[in-house]
């Protein structure tokens, strides 16, 4: 397969040309200006479910198709996934591998930028990012905690690779203390980096690398004339939360099962909505794949849903960016929020999935008016416990 495609953006040109792919470039993403000069363009992808409202189906799909690809050994295997956007590809990728490895030792976690007092952490730069600093803690549970010293293959996965550098600057600073990791996976919706990234990546490491994605392509980024855009906020707070005020028991601290969904829970979340309904499942943040796995569960009762996440990162209203809507965040950081491509008039019923406290999540909720509700993640002191969802009218 080979296409090109030409994308003016008002921060500059954007090419692409594909060299592989198992589902259509239009199907996979679209194309949009960063408020960020340190990258003034964004692969703006359709089923990630972050920037653009995606099928949970279809999502499904590209996780499974990601999975199929990877060819890892006897393990243990430690999967890790990209903060803030590729938290729930992530997580879905890993479930997906599980489906088709039952019974393996495999770990999951996320990167994140929050600290929590007195929990160890390996620290990494994303460079290009208007949030650089990123965090991967050990995990909290014993057994968990054996796997993670004991990964004999990493897979890092993120929404796209273009250079690279981020994924090599984790894999750095976990190798650091880890001398037994014996070969990488690196797995993208989308990978940019180029026909002989994996032997650069390779080389640059030490270790074997695979590239696994569901496109490949180059692309070329003409800087152009800057338009006056409002200047972007600063995306860094104090990246300070206390326990409690972030789940303990997801990916951010290890975790080694699939998360399902109650289906009371999906019982009083659909309550009242009629065959064909229209419905957004919104994620907050780094907190994705709980979003994913109840819009998941509420269209196959035939509901017509998508899947979205709100987030910190700044993009100009223009190209595949329709509508944004601007609000605080719910983590206490003072730091502006953002959700694109959504009109809340056009929904039946938005569910909010969060893990913060529900005091936090007023602003938001105000913001997308009387059709919202609200679904905690109720974590419990005891993290060895499988943990319930406890669902929120507000």
């Amino acid at each position: 397969m080979s296409k090109r495609a030409h994308i003016d953006l008002v921060t500059g040109r954007l090419s692409v040309q594909v060299r592989e792919a198992a589902f259509p470039l239009e199907t996979l993403c679209g194309f949009a200006a960063r408020n960020n000069r340190k990258r003034g363009f964004l692969f703006l992808s359709k089923v990630l479910g972050k920037h653009w409202p995606a099928r949970p189906s279809l999502m499904r799909r590209v996780h499974e198709h990601l999975a199929a690809q990877l060819d890892l050994g006897p393990g243990p295997w430690a999967f890790i996934a990209m903060a803030e956007t590729a938290t729930g590809l992530g997580q879905g990728v890993f479930e997906a591998a599980l489906d088709r490895h039952p019974g393996a030792e495999a770990l999951f976690l996320h990167s994140t930028r929050y600290r929590v007092a007195g929990r160890p952490y390996l620290a990494f730069e994303e460079a290009h990012c208007h949030a650089p600093d990123q965090y991967l803690y050990e995990p909290i549970r014993p057994a968990h905690q054996a796997l993670f010293r004991n990964a004999r293959e990493l897979v890092v996965i993120d929404d796209e690779i273009s250079t690279g550098s981020t994924l090599c600057n984790l894999v750095a600073a976990y190798r650091a203390g880890h001398p037994q990791l014996e070969r990488l996976h690196f797995v993208a919706i989308t990978n940019f980096s180029g026909a002989s990234s994996a032997q650069r990546f390779s080389d640059q490491l030490g270790l074997p690398v695979r590239c696994v994605a569901a496109l490949h392509a180059d692309f070329a980024f003409e800087t152009g004339d800057w338009p006056d855009a409002e200047a972007a906020p600063s995306a860094v707070g104090d990246n300070a939360r206390h326990p409690g005020q972030i789940a303990d028991d997801l990916g951010r601290f290890g975790i080694s099962r699939h998360t399902p969904i109650p289906a009371a829970d999906v019982d009083r979340l659909a309550a009242g909505l009629p065959p064909g309904a229209r419905v957004l499942v919104l994620g907050t943040g780094e907190f994705m794949h709980i979003a994913f796995r109840v819009g998941l569960a509420l269209e196959t009762r035939g509901l017509d849903v998508v899947v979205q996440s709100t987030t910190r990162s700044p993009i100009l209203v223009g190209a595949d960016v329709g509508r944004r809507l601007i609000f605080g965040d719910n983590y206490g950081e003072g730091i502006p929020n953002y959700l694109y491509n959504v009109d809340p008039a056009e929904l039946d019923r938005i569910i909010v999935c969060h893990e913060t406290p529900v005091d936090a999540m007023h602003e938001l909720v105000q913001s997308l008016g009387p059709n919202c509700r609200t679904y905690r993640y109720a974590a419990l002191p005891d993290v060895q416990r499988q943990q319930p969802l406890q669902p929120q009218a507000h």
